[in-house]
C-alpha cells in the first residue's frame, strides 16, 4: 500500500513540476519573431525588371526585410489577396487579353505553385479580395468597370465567375471619368455585404453578398456618392465595425464614413485633404487602418508621402498627425503588419520598398534601415509564419 502511495506521490510531483514549468514559460515564446511578406508587381521585359510575385521575411523586432526572392513567375500580378488559413494566394494579372486572376498554393518557404487561372468578367482587373470563409474571390475590373465573384474549392481552385455586375455611368472629369472604373472591392466583417469603390462614377457601391451561392445583388440604397470629381479609389473598414474610410485619388482627399453593418449603408462624416498644402501633380493610392483602430494612413503619389491621421471613435472624425516622406517615388501601396508594429511602403517609381516603425502612442512613422530593391512593387501582403 505504501509502495503504491509513494508512486502516486512521485506522479503528482512530476505533474506539478511540469505545470509549474509551463506556467513559468514566458508568453513571448509563442509570439512570432518574423512575418512573411509578398510583393505584387508590374512585370516587363527589361533585364532588371520584375518577373512576378516576390517574397521576403520581416523581422518583427528590428523591422529588417530579407532579400526578396521570386515566389512565382507570372505576368503583372499587381494586387494580391491571401485566403484565410494562409494556404492560398490569389493575384490579378492586368496584362493580356482582358486580364485574369490566378490562384496559387503557398509553400512553407513562401514559394508559390500555380493552381489555375480564370477570367474576371471584365477588362483590366486592378484589385482582388477573399471572403472571410475562403469560399469566394472578389475582383474589381478597372478597365471595364465590372466586378465579379469567383467561387473557390477546398483545394484553392478557382471556378468561373458565379456573379458579374457591370457598373454604368460617368462623372464630371472628362479625362478620368467618362465611364465606370471599379478600382477596389472588399467584404465586410459580417460577410453580408461587398463594397466597391468606383473612380469613374464617384461612388462607393454596396452589394448584398450571398457567400454560399457566390452571388452579388445591389443593396438599397445602392451606393454612397462622393464629391463630384473626387475619384474614390480604395476603401478600408474600421475594426469597430461601425466606420469606414475611402481615399479619393483625383482630388487627394480622405473621407470618413459611418457604416451600418445591418443595413449595409454608408454615410459621410468628414473629408480631409491628404496633403499638407496645395501640391500639383499628386494623386492618392492606398488607405489602411492601424490594427488598434487609433490611426488611419493614406499614400500620396507625387508628394511621395504617407499621410497619418488619428481617429476619434466617438465622433468618427479624423485629425491630421503629419506627413512622412515615403522613402521613394510613387508609393502605390503600403500595408501594416498584423502586430501593428511596422508599415511597409511600395515605391513603384523607384523600384524599392521601405519599412517604418509605428509609434503605438501617437502614430508617427520612423524609417527602419534603408530601402530594399523590388522591381515595380504595387502591393504588399503579410502572412504569419
Amino acid at each position: 500500500m505504501l509502495r503504491h502511495f509513494s508512486g502516486f506521490q512521485r506522479l503528482c510531483s512530476t505533474v506539478a513540476l511540469t505545470l509549474a514549468a509551463f506556467v513559468a514559460a514566458p508568453l513571448s515564446a509563442a509570439e512570432p519573431s518574423s512575418m512573411r511578406v509578398f510583393f505584387g508587381t508590374y512585370t516587363n521585359n527589361k533585364p532588371d525588371g520584375s518577373k512576378g510575385i516576390y517574397t521576403s521575411t520581416l523581422d518583427l523586432k528590428t523591422g529588417a526585410l530579407s532579400k526578396p526572392e521570386l515566389a512565382a513567375e507570372t505576368v503583372s500580378p499587381s494586387f494580391l489577396a491571401i485566403a484565410p488559413g494562409g494556404k492560398f494566394l490569389y493575384a490579378v494579372g492586368e496584362a493580356g487579353i482582358g486580364g485574369g486572376v490566378s490562384g496559387f498554393a503557398i509553400g512553407g518557404d513562401g514559394k508559390l505553385t500555380l493552381i489555375n487561372r480564370e477570367t474576371t468578367g471584365g477588362k483590366g482587373p486592378a484589385h482582388v479580395s477573399v471572403d472571410g470563409a475562403g469560399k469566394n474571390v472578389l475582383v474589381a475590373n478597372y478597365g471595364s468597370g465590372a466586378i465579379a465573384c469567383l467561387p473557390i474549392s477546398a483545394e484553392g481552385k478557382l471556378s468561373p465567375a458565379s456573379s458579374v455586375i457591370q457598373h454604368e455611368g460617368s462623372s464630371v472629369n472628362p479625362a478620368r471619368q467618362k465611364g465606370p472604373h471599379a478600382h477596389s472591392i472588399y467584404v465586410d466583417k459580417g460577410q453580408r455585404f461587398v463594397v466597391s469603390a468606383d473612380l469613374g462614377l464617384d461612388k462607393v457601391l454596396v452589394y448584398k453578398f450571398d457567400a454560399a451561392a457566390g452571388k452579388l445583388t445591389p443593396n438599397e440604397p445602392a451606393f454612397f456618392a462622393a464629391k463630384p470629381g473626387a475619384g474614390p479609389r480604395h476603401f478600408a473598414f474600421h475594426p469597430d465595425g461601425r466606420h469606414a474610410f475611402v481615399i479619393n485619388e483625383i482630388d487627394s482627399t480622405l473621407t470618413s464614413l459611418a457604416w451600418d453593418p445591418e443595413k449595409g449603408t454608408l454615410s459621410g462624416i468628414q473629408t480631409l485633404s491628404t496633403l499638407p498644402a496645395e501640391h500639383k501633380g499628386n494623386s492618392t493610392a492606398e488607405v489602411v487602418v492601424h490594427p488598434s483602430g487609433k490611426f488611419v494612413y493614406g499614400s500620396n503619389r507625387g508628394h511621395d508621402s504617407i499621410a497619418g491621421f488619428s481617429f476619434d471613435g466617438a465622433t468618427g472624425k479624423l485629425t491630421a498627425i503629419g506627413h512622412t516622406p515615403a522613402g521613394g517615388k510613387t508609393p502605390r501601396n503600403f500595408n501594416i503588419d498584423p502586430t501593428g508594429t511596422f508599415l511597409i511602403a511600395a515605391h513603384q517609381g523607384s523600384n524599392t520598398v521601405q519599412a517604418f516603425r509605428i509609434d503605438g502612442d501617437n502614430g508617427t512613422l520612423t524609417p527602419v534601415g534603408g530601402a530594399v530593391p523590388v522591381a515595380s512593387p504595387v502591393c504588399i501582403k503579410f502572412l504569419a509564419q
